[in-house]
């Protein structure tokens, strides 16, 4: 993906093969018993068509350029008289690793504040100005979210237009009093998600974003040991992040895409390096500590 290219403006553009985003979606409504299941799969399709097809940027993607990306709801509750649906989502995201077949984990989280209402023959309608329906907001947030994380991992910042989308959608949705949204409701809703990416105190997560694909991983395909020396560097911002807000849910979200990857990518580097790539992980998840183990296990 030439950024160059996806930073070029043409507006006009409005076909599928221009959109952002090839997008999988499953429902998951076992937990429902009430009431026809022809609802869930009209959700599905209806969630699968809107974020597809709706153009959430000014930048050009060729077809094999889309942001792959997975929404998978699962709904714990339906009131079928008034449509009102709850659940979690989890939102997972990836990108290629540039001149190899592996792609990297962008995202991989699971948004526990999901209450929206829909019924059968609903359209979802997209809106920069204003606050359709909640789902629509929520679907509107986390494309944006996947698509700043992904402009942020080929440029340094280059995600930024799109978390100011993103932050538009927080403002919006915080006056409606639909839950997830508001300011220090909980440390882990959207509204704790973009702050932990705009704040200044946690910015250096962005950096890590940059560093650890493009200059990290991109360049391993070249130089594996000086793309894992970058990626040992970077990490040392995941302390600078937990010095000021430990409960930050962005350390929890690196966590969770990258943990099982630095395994792997310390698995053929030398002792000195596993040992201080285990000190740093170790400082800001201490929880974690059998996973962090395999680190060290790991053979040379």
């Amino acid at each position: 993906m030439l950024l160059a290219a996806l930073l070029c403006a043409f507006s006009a553009v409005a076909d599928d093969e221009a959109t952002e985003l090839n997008c999988e979606v499953e429902v998951n409504h076992q937990k429902i018993t009430n009431g026809s299941k022809d609802v869930f799969d009209e959700l599905k399709t209806s969630i699968t068509d809107y974020m597809n097809t709706t153009k959430w940027t000014n930048a050009v993607f060729s077809p094999n350029e889309k942001i792959y990306c997975k929404l998978m709801l699962t709904l714990s509750s339906w009131d079928d008289a008034t449509g009102l649906m709850k659940g979690d989502l989890q939102i997972q995201s990836q990108r290629p690793v540039f001149n190899s077949a592996y792609t990297t984990a962008i995202i991989n989280f699971k948004d526990n504040k999901v209450d929206f209402r829909f019924e059968p023959g609903q359209q979802l309608v997209f809106s920069e100005l204003e606050m359709e329906d909640n789902l629509t907001a929520i679907l509107n947030f986390w494309a944006y979210m996947i698509i700043a994380m992904d402009f942020d991992s080929f440029e340094l910042n280059g995600g930024t237009p799109y978390y100011e989308r993103a932050a538009q959608i927080v403002r919006l949705a915080q006056s409606s009093g639909e839950s997830g949204w508001k300011a220090f409701e909980d440390n882990t809703n959207r509204s704790a998600v973009l702050s932990a990416f705009t704040d200044n105190g946690t910015s250096p997560i962005r950096q890590m974003l940059y560093d650890y694909h493009r200059m990290g991983l991109d360049q391993m395909v070249v130089t594996v040991d000086k793309g894992r020396s970058t990626i040992t560097h970077t990490l040392e911002n995941l302390a600078k992040i937990y010095d000021v807000a430990p409960l930050s849910v962005c350390l929890t979200m690196f966590k969770d895409a990258k943990l099982d990857e630095l395994i792997n990518i310390y698995s053929k580097a030398n002792t000195t390096e596993k040992e201080t790539v285990y000190e740093m992980l170790y400082q800001v998840y201490p929880s974690e500590t059998s996973r962090l183990d395999q680190i060290k296990q790991t053979s040379n």
